[in-house]
């Protein structure tokens, strides 16, 4: 028989045992990582194998301790998928589905098993926060840093990864994704963008089916010409303005990219994005990092009004240049002259530009170049000395005319470009993106300029800086980018892999070094319109160009899509000659974001004069609200007969309201009230007609008092139709 004494230090050991495992397990179960903003949460797990997995992007859970739930409500993953929700899929080992990262070996091994070390939290500011999980390869010395920047009352994340090694030789790097998404739902509906030149931002929904959905740009400049890098993902069914789940997300780089959304066995749909991959294999050197762009996304569960919102608070605070700041009104020759100018001509135009009202006159392209004068598109860029017959003194007499007139002077330049007919070409040949085996192709009669070498990086740095040096007044910069890269090749590079990436931080170490030298000088970021649009550029830029198509029929789609992602503070709108719109209805448009005109001042009859000075004046009183103000869409002109928008600034005490009729047929208009949002329900209103032309009035009351609850439950009437196409309405509280 045994005794008692012998058998209970073997239970002893036993429970000890027991509960030693269960406590590790306990342990590992408890390795939660929650990244949290003001409504939702995006959760990690470590589970048992130390593998990093994404649980849960939602609403956020009142408490803490119920997201270590989450997994146990879901299917486990078969053995086949057993990583299927990581946080970041490696190639190679156990992964069947599409990697966030591939690599290869110095040792020539293309595996790589990636488990979590450790991690940390920062806290930048009472609102930003920043996540930083370190991951490791199981065998090789290959390490992955995933970091989380979460801004709390935004509710936008932005996630990047860094990329280290200690090989003794290079590892070649063929993906390199910046995030890695695992994202639950019942269906998923995708809205992506398309376009070509002055066709941009053109919406197109669809839904998500099994198998890997690809946004891509392989253009190694105008990365967005014919589809950019942002999108919506609605859960379940498609968004609207004010209802249903939806994700937007957006790549923080302005060279190639992709894209993929798989919706893989278990039902997830895993967004991976990031730089793409196409011809970018990159060999990595021992103790260097490679650090990817960052990819931002934005979760709303009340619709795409509510994402908006959010991403241009986002931006006005946190990456936009000078967000929250002041921008310039302009008058531009490019319609006025295209080429076709000189000294005097100019001077009038300066005076005109006082005449009109305008804060700063802005000179276009064709004011260079010697031996090769740019009287045309097919010559002198890179040669970026003032053309002595039309300019024989300078750009310096232009900006002392503006000074003497009391206006602004700015310039356009086109820095990264050279064209064939040059000096610059024929003295660098070897600064040029070019096969040296292969016949040149043009995109505008122009090259790219190889912006991953140094040498090529000091000298656009120094096209701008000298115009800076030489004229101190100067008060403006429009950066335009018309060429795509051709037959990719690099003298400078021993790898020419490495190409796509490199030009594009090679532009953003040259717009740094301006930015340090010139922190606070406005730039239009132009690229033969939105072909260089995102927030990784927009960083070095006050406002965009979104299209060269300036119809302002056409503009009110273009801009209605380029709300969604970006405020209105950040987009250039220039009253032009296109479209057979009334000149009211142009510069209504217009008024939608940052104004501009171009057009001839000395032609406009004096009735017309008057009502573009009396514009400026109306503009300089609603832009604070339209810059600043939270943007509600109110009748979309895809599905209306007429456009509605209006902007509220912070306080609820005032609102401008865009409205204008986009279908031309017979006897059609705003019907019934269109009911307005963001007001206070408790406040008094007073709505005003603005900007109507001299001598007119308008036939809505303005003496009438309505409240806020009656405007959003009821809605108020512009009268849009064939004799008032146009209607912009500023409404004020009545205390």
């Amino acid at each position: 028989m045994y005794s008692i004494n012998r058998f209970i230090p073997w239970l002893y050991r036993s429970l000890a045992v027991f509960i030693f495992v269960l406590f590790m397990a306990s342990g590992i179960q408890a390795q939660i990582i929650p990244v949290e903003t003001s409504q939702n949460a995006m959760v990690f797990q470590v589970d048992k194998s130390n593998d990093l997995k994404m649980i849960y992007f939602g609403e956020k859970l009142s408490r803490d301790s119920e997201y270590r739930r989450i997994s146990e409500q879901y299917k486990q993953a078969t053995d086949y998928t057993d990583v299927y929700n990581s946080a970041y899929t490696s190639a190679g080992s156990r992964n069947l589905l599409e990697p966030a990262i591939r690599v290869t070996h110095s040792d020539g091994n293309q595996s790589l098993d990636l488990e979590y070390v450790n991690h940390q939290t920062e806290t930048i500011d009472a609102n930003v926060s920043l996540l930083k999980v370190t991951m490791k390869d199981r065998v090789y010395p290959v390490q992955v840093e995933l970091y989380y920047q979460s801004y709390f009352n935004e509710d936008v994340i932005e996630q990047w990864a860094v990329i280290s090694h200690q090989e003794k030789k290079p590892v070649v790097l063929h993906k390199f994704a910046s995030a890695n998404l695992s994202l639950k739902g019942k269906d998923f509906y995708l809205t992506q963008y398309y376009g070509d030149w002055a066709k941009e931002m053109q919406p197109e929904e669809s839904k998500l089916t099994r198998g890997i959905k690809t946004i891509d740009s392989k253009l190694g400049t105008r990365a967005n010409l014919f589809q950019p890098s942002v999108f919506m993902v609605s859960f379940d069914q498609p968004s609207n303005e004010d209802e249903g789940t939806v994700l937007y997300g957006a790549l923080e780089w302005s060279g190639n990219f992709k894209i993929e959304m798989e919706l893989d066995p278990q039902d997830n749909l895993r967004i991976i994005a990031g730089m793409n991959d196409y011809a970018s294999e990159y060999k990595l050197p021992a103790k260097q990092e490679f650090k990817t762009p960052a990819f931002l996304h934005v979760l709303s569960h009340n619709g795409k009004g509510e994402a908006s919102r959010k991403l241009h608070s986002w931006a006005r605070n946190h990456k936009l240049l000078d967000g929250k700041g002041d921008r310039l009104t302009l008058l531009n020759n490019w319609e006025a002259t295209y080429f076709d100018f000189n000294e005097q001509k100019l001077f009038s135009l300066l005076k005109d530009t006082k005449k009109l009202g305008v804060d700063l006159f802005l000179l276009d392209d064709g004011w260079f170049g010697n031996e090769y004068p740019r009287n045309n598109d097919d010559a002198g860029l890179g040669d970026w000395q003032a053309n002595r017959k039309k300019l024989p003194n300078g750009v310096s007499s232009l900006v002392e005319e503006a000074t003497k007139n009391g206006v602004k002077f700015g310039i356009w330049v086109e820095p990264e470009m050279v064209n064939p007919e040059s000096s610059l070409y024929h003295k660098h040949p070897d600064w040029v993106i070019k096969q040296p085996k292969r016949d040149e192709h043009y995109f505008r009669n122009q090259l790219v300029l190889d912006l991953s070498n140094p040498e090529v990086q000091d000298f656009v740095f120094k096209v701008v800086d000298d115009l800076f040096v030489e004229n101190p007044d100067l008060a403006y910069i429009k950066w335009d980018c018309n060429a795509v890269i051709y037959n990719a090749y690099s003298s400078h590079l021993k790898e020419q892999t490495h190409l796509y990436i490199d030009y594009v931080r090679g532009l953003y170490n040259v717009l740094e070094r301006l930015r340090d030298k010139y922190p606070t000088v406005p730039m239009m970021l132009c690229s033969g319109g939105g072909g260089r649009v995102d927030y990784a550029a927009l960083q070095y830029f006050t406002e965009f160009w979104p299209s060269d198509n300036t119809d302002p029929l056409e503009r009110v789609f273009m801009q209605w899509e380029y709300s969604y992602f970006y405020p209105a503070i950040s987009t250039s709108n220039h009253v032009t000659d296109w479209g057979k719109q009334s000149l009211k209805y142009k510069i209504d448009v217009a008024m939608m974001g940052k104004l501009g005109f171009d057009i001839v001042i000395g032609e406009l009859p004096d009735e017309e004069l008057r009502f573009c000075q009396q514009a400026v004046d109306t503009y300089d009183v609603l832009k604070e609200t339209v810059w600043h103000g939270d943007l509600y869409r109110l009748a979309d002109p895809k599905k209306n007969d007429f456009a509605s928008l209006m902007f509220v600034n912070s306080e609820k005490n005032e609102g401008v309201v865009f409205n204008y009729l986009v279908n031309n047929r017979y006897d059609k208009k705003s019907e019934a009230p269109v009911k307005f949002k963001g007001l206070d329900a408790a406040k008094n209103y007073q709505i005003q007609e603005v900007n109507l032309y001299p001598e007119t009035s308008s036939p809505l009351n303005s003496d009438q008092v309505l409240s806020g609850d009656f405007l959003m439950k009821i809605g108020y009437n512009p009268q849009v139709h064939a004799g008032r196409k146009s209607v912009v309405l500023i409404i004020r509280e009545v205390k």
